[in-house]
């Protein structure tokens, strides 16, 4: 499956500090509503607005309740006042003042007064302590919110430790609480988890169950409720007696196996970002019962196309096929006549089917080293809509006309039979156009594949002036042997293969966008918003440090970073400049709003080339069957008024499989290294915080943290600015994106964790250079038992 480019473009998430939430909301409503009653006369606008300050408590007194309509009603805006209160709330928006979410505003670190919640533990008075389902603030980690005892009729079932619950939320009356929030519980949304994953170790004589979600007490087990289990091993387990006070017990129910095993390793994930992995019966029996697509009722036959697949090697289903020829039209010189067929998902996949309510339960596939969580059970995604060599496969296909600038003049949609004419791999497609064709190319080489090339040429001059985002991050792909260990970390070679396809998908994307545009209808946009004022100030203050300048103001365009890029090319501040212009990037996600896509730089994009794996996609080829009348399947009534709740679900189900893929890998990189204690590798530094930095390996891609405790005797500061530490006394500096030499000294394979101490120097700096304005001092003695950091990007704790 071909993926495009951007989530190179995607935000890295910075690591979170677990804290009192000191911006949570009992403090941010108190303030504000303070502000609001004793507001001075003359704090009052003289145009009938209110101020800002107004604002901003009105919006704390009622958040995620009050939208631009609700605020006019409240203050009395009507007519053109309307027109300025949106422009005083967006700018409230740019300076992160306040948040929007499903047309409701809040301010950062408030919580709705309707919340769903997961009950993680017991205080040591026996009440439950939650936190939200969803928390994205940056800042400050998810608070802690007390679960009142329930007044009158029982809940059925009771609330128990893992449940998520719907909960009427309320600030913590004491400000000295170390809760943030209380809360009564509404209903229980699912049971509670049947098993808790944990690993065996035994402790002075007791077994105990030690969890691999930090956020869990540990358990004790008997002897007797082993079951099998040895020391060191990976089990599911069944709570059996909960206490008030003390440890609760448990029972072995499976064992799972050695912990370092890559099932083992992937399961921990799917447990901890509770992916759903297990298909239930209903899904099962609607995909067996599933039949092919027949030619009829207006499908095209497009069999004797040859269309070819061109994926990775390993690939296991196939949702995209493509063709080009040139264009016979005169009045299109040079031209060329593109062609991307996608598999017809839409026509198994029916709305409000079983297949239909899991695959949008699971929003995407989830993909591990050596296993893959599909989106749809086998029968659809690996057989029945897989675009299999030779075979028969409905599709929906897309014929796009480019003049010989790369311009995109035209395109067509049709539902159509296709017979994939071969199934290529890149590195097989990009052999034969090197002059190394084998048996299944060579026959393909002229009339499919040497067309194919020359369409890429003529799209690659329309790319080249659209100046869509070209950052240079190389990308590792972590091999796993039939052990379930890592065999190797290879990164693999970027190929005109891998582009050509890319090139083609996205090209498609927005074919969808514009066509479903065109006629009205409701659809999920790809959306990517350019950077925020605040990282784009600090994105500034980092490449003045390097003698570098990027414009404050202005309509910026990918194209001014890609300037900044060229100039550092080839330089030791490449992969450094590349990293932090990443990070200043807004993440990509899906809304029936059109933002447009700032790091393609296109006005409009949907997903439309990979229903099998994406649920985006699925909506996609419903709006199109509907708008375009090609048939069953399509987009039903009313559905635009669910598209916004979608679409956040969506997005949250691919942060969360990112979250997942990431966390296996660097657990399976911790196994791996962890009889290399004591060795020494070379890296760079990948994130630089008051706690101490990042170091990503260059043999492995890695990551560790090397404490600020252990940098030397001195002073560090802290610049935000340059992204370093700096030695108040020697100014010896360590910066994001230094070369480096560490020692590995402890591993925490259960964690994915590894920690460093630094062998190589910092370059110094002059005296006169060693300011650090607004800098934090941390003291570089060390102490050691210090806990392990997050990776950067990692998950919050």
């Amino acid at each position: 499956m071909a993926k495009t480019p951007e989530d190179k473009t995607s935000e890295t998430r910075t690591k979170t500090r677990r804290e009192k939430p000191a911006g949570a909301r009992s403090g941010a409503a108190k303030a504000a509503t303070a502000s609001r009653s004793k507001k001075a006369p003359s704090e009052h606008r003289n145009d009938g607005l209110p101020s800002r300050e107004e604002l901003l408590a009105f919006i704390a007194e009622h958040p995620g309740q009050a939208g631009k309509r609700e605020i006019a009603k409240s203050f009395g805006i009507s007519g053109g006042g309307r027109i300025a209160l949106k422009r005083m709330l967006k700018e409230l928006g740019e300076e992160g003042l306040v948040r929007k979410d499903r047309r409701r505003l809040s301010r950062p670190g408030d919580l709705p007064s309707v919340s769903v919640l997961v009950i993680l533990d017991r205080d040591s008075d026996g009440d439950f302590i939650a936190q939200p389902v969803n928390w994205d603030d940056p800042k400050v980690g998810p608070p802690r919110i007390l679960i009142e005892p329930h007044r009158g009729r029982p809940i059925t079932p009771a609330p128990g430790i893992g449940d998520r619950v719907l909960a009427r939320v309320q600030p913590a009356e004491k400000d000295e609480s170390d809760v943030a929030y209380t809360a009564r519980v509404i209903k229980v949304l699912e049971k509670r988890p049947p098993s808790i994953l944990g690993v065996v170790k035994s402790i002075e004589g007791e077994i105990r169950i030690i969890p691999v979600d930090r956020k869990q007490k540990e358990f004790i087990v008997d002897a007797e409720d082993l079951n099998g289990a040895m020391n060191g091993d990976l089990v599911a387990v069944e709570i059996k007696r909960t206490g008030r006070f003390g440890l609760s017990r448990v029972r072995v129910a499976e064992v799972v196996g050695a912990v370092h095993s890559e099932k083992a390793v992937s399961l921990i994930a799917i447990h901890e970002h509770d992916i759903p992995h297990i298909f239930p019966d209903a899904v099962l029996e609607a995909a067996e019962k599933a039949k092919p697509a027949p030619l009829s009722g207006g499908r095209e036959d497009w069999r004797h196309v040859p269309l070819v697949t061109i994926d990775p090697a390993d690939a296991k289903d196939h949702d995209d096929a493509v063709y080009a020829e040139p264009d016979t039209d005169p009045e299109n010189p040079g031209g060329f006549l593109v062609t991307v067929a996608i598999a017809d998902v839409a026509w198994y996949v029916r709305p409000g089917s079983p297949l239909d309510r899991e695959a949008l339960k699971r929003g995407n596939s989830v993909y591990f080293p050596d296993r893959v969580v599909p989106m749809l059970p086998e029968r659809i995604s690996n057989d029945l809509c897989s675009l299999r060599e030779r075979e028969e496969r409905p599709a929906i296909a897309v014929k796009m006309q480019f003049t010989a600038e790369g311009k995109k003049k035209f395109h067509w949609f049709h539902r159509i039979m296709m017979r994939s004419a071969a199934k290529l791999a890149y590195p097989q497609a990009q052999a034969a156009i090197d002059g190394r064709p084998d048996d299944t190319t060579g026959p393909l080489l002229e009339p499919v594949l040497k067309p194919l090339w020359a369409a890429y040429e003529v799209m690659k001059r329309g790319r080249d002036s659209r100046e869509p985002l070209d950052l240079d991050l190389p990308e590792r792909k972590v091999i796993v042997g039939a052990d379930g260990a890592i065999e190797r970390i290879v990164v693999p070679e970027r190929l005109d293969a891998h582009r050509l396809i890319e090139e083609f998908m996205i090209q498609a994307n927005v074919a969808a966008a514009e066509t479903l545009e065109r006629r009205k209808s409701p659809l999920v946009y790809r959306v990517h918003d350019a950077p925020s004022l605040a990282k784009l100030e600090a994105l500034h203050q980092f490449l003045t440090s390097i003698e570098l300048n990027l414009p404050r103001s202005g309509n910026l365009r990918p194209s001014h970073f890609n300037l900044i890029l060229d100039k550092v090319k080839d330089s030791e501040h490449a992969a450094l400049v590349n990293e932090v212009v990443l990070r200043s990037q807004s993440q990509a996600v899906y809304s029936p709003e059109n933002l447009g896509h700032f790091g393609l730089n296109l006005r409009r994009y949907a997903h439309f080339t990979s229903p099998i794996r994406r649920y985006a996609d699925l909506i996609v080829h419903r709006a199109l069957i509907r708008s375009l009348e090609l048939g069953e399947g399509g987009l039903p009534d009313g559905a635009e008024r669910d598209l916004e709740a979608i679409a956040q679900e969506i997005s949250g189900a691919e942060r969360r499989a990112m979250a997942a893929e990431r966390e296996t890998i660097d657990r399976l990189v911790a196994h791996w290294l962890a009889d290399r204690i004591g060795a020494t590798f070379n890296g760079r530094i990948a994130g630089v915080t008051r706690s101490g930095l990042f170091v990503k390996l260059d043999e492995t891609g890695a990551d560790g943290f090397v404490p600020i405790g252990s940098l030397g005797s001195e002073f560090y500061q802290f610049d935000e600015a340059r992204h370093a530490l700096i030695g108040a006394r020697t100014g010896e500096m360590h910066r994001l994106g230094d070369q480096v030499e560490v020692k590995l000294v402890e591993v925490a394979p259960i964690a994915g964790a590894l920690r460093f101490e630094l062998m190589s120097e910092g370059r110094r700096l002059p005296k006169g250079d060693r300011k650090v304005a607004g800098s934090s001092q941390r003291s570089g003695s060390f102490r050691p038992g210090g806990s392990f950091k997050p990776r950067p990007g990692g998950k919050k704790r």
